[in-house]
């Protein structure tokens, strides 16, 4: 088991910056997901580190060794690719032991590694098959089992569950949650699947244009964001962003959004004092949002929105409106029991504790 760490990392693509002055530590046994649109240098950070991609400045050390230097057979790690990468001429026990052959190790210690990993991935019965004879779930416990009975230092995953059907990828990534709980070895995961990434990870890696926006643990990230970009990354549907200026009356502060204002929390004047007069954005989850008409009354902590319903999805646990707020389009998950329809005028209330305000120049989080 060993920690990772990026220090400085730089990686240049021609004229193209795709990894833009990374620090980052894994610490050793943690479960640490990169996570990011397409682009944003994620999986150019995991070549870096198993070393299928040279780094154009900065330093990479797994433990206490820089391995910029280190041909990736001799870094210690297993990867696990999208595509699965098996040999298809050779069994599942062949493709297992086959790394472990070229590492000269001996019959007997080859045999028992890859029984015990298929007995770890359940899949003793698929020993004699052939990759083509398997399904894509199967395929994957294969690619996995490679992986394990390395027993490296480090595991390093690229988008592993992407070629898998929806119901597949639910009970895959179980699978290597409760593998990972198993084994203790330090993985780094690449996705842009955000279900993945906050199911799976103990911290998530935030990546932009090849830059970190933010390391965190899933809760921190989904309830603190440090910006407009990871707020309306972590979510669905999607964080609502609204518009608008902080006024105060009254030693009060609101938000005004043109046709309607939200007067916010006495608690948030220290705050918002630089702010007075200047605009800022306003963010709110659909989930932080309740129909109004489809209670009773609202709690004294919750604002109140005119808007007007545009499209209604019922989904059975809940139901998301799509709505116009006096020109600002925002989505609101609100109870099963909603009545409203499309074309409706409701009251929709909005959460103030759980209200995020950016600076709209900087996108950098106020509140």
């Amino acid at each position: 088991m060993a920690r990772v760490c990026l220090e400085k990392i730089v990686k240049r693509f021609g004229n193209v910056v795709a990894v833009n002055d990374v620090n980052l530590e894994i610490p050793d046994r943690q479960f640490t997901v990169l996570f990011g649109p397409s682009g944003c240098g994620k999986t150019t950070c995991l070549r870096m580190v198993a070393g299928l991609e040279e780094a154009t400045s900065g330093d990479i050390f797994i433990g206490d060794r820089r391995v910029n230097d280190v041909a990736p057979k001799d870094r210690d790690i297993a990867m696990v690719f999208q595509n699965y990468a098996l040999y298809p001429h050779m069994t599942v026990y062949g493709n297992m032991a086959f790394g472990l052959r070229l590492r000269k190790y001996g019959r007997d210690d080859i045999d028992k590694r890859v029984k015990e990993a298929a007995a770890l991935l359940c899949i003793e019965k698929l020993l004699d098959r052939k990759p083509k004879q398997l399904s894509g779930g199967q395929r994957q416990r294969v690619a996995l089992g490679r992986a394990i009975v390395r027993e490296p230092q480090v595991f390093l995953m690229d988008e592993p569950l992407s070629n898998l059907d929806a119901k597949l990828r639910v009970q895959t990534r179980a699978e290597i949650k409760k593998l990972h709980a198993r084994l203790q070895t330090t993985t780094i995961y690449v996705t842009h699947d955000q279900v993945e990434a906050m199911t799976m990870g103990d911290r998530i890696v935030v990546m932009k244009d090849g830059v970190v926006q933010q390391v965190d643990s899933p809760l921190r990230l989904y309830g603190q964001p440090a910006n407009l970009f990871v707020a309306g990354f972590i979510g669905s549907p999607a964080m609502n962003f609204m518009d608008g200026e902080l006024s105060r009356a009254n030693g009060s502060y609101s938000f005004d959004a043109g046709n309607w204002r939200i007067a916010l929390p006495s608690e948030l004047n220290d705050y918002l004092k630089a702010w007075e007069r200047k605009k800022v954005i306003f963010g709110i989850r659909p989930e932080h949002m309740a129909d109004a008409g489809a209670r009773d009354e609202l709690p004294p902590h919750y604002a109140r929105v005119p808007a007007k319903v545009e499209v209604h999805e019922p989904l059975g646990s809940d139901v998301i409106l799509y709505l116009d707020a006096g020109g600002h389009p925002i989505v609101a998950r609100v109870d099963p029991h909603s009545r409203a329809k499309m074309g409706d005028d409701i009251t929709v209330g909005v959460d103030l504790r759980k209200l995020h305000l950016f600076n709209a120049e900087t996108h950098e989080v106020i509140v």
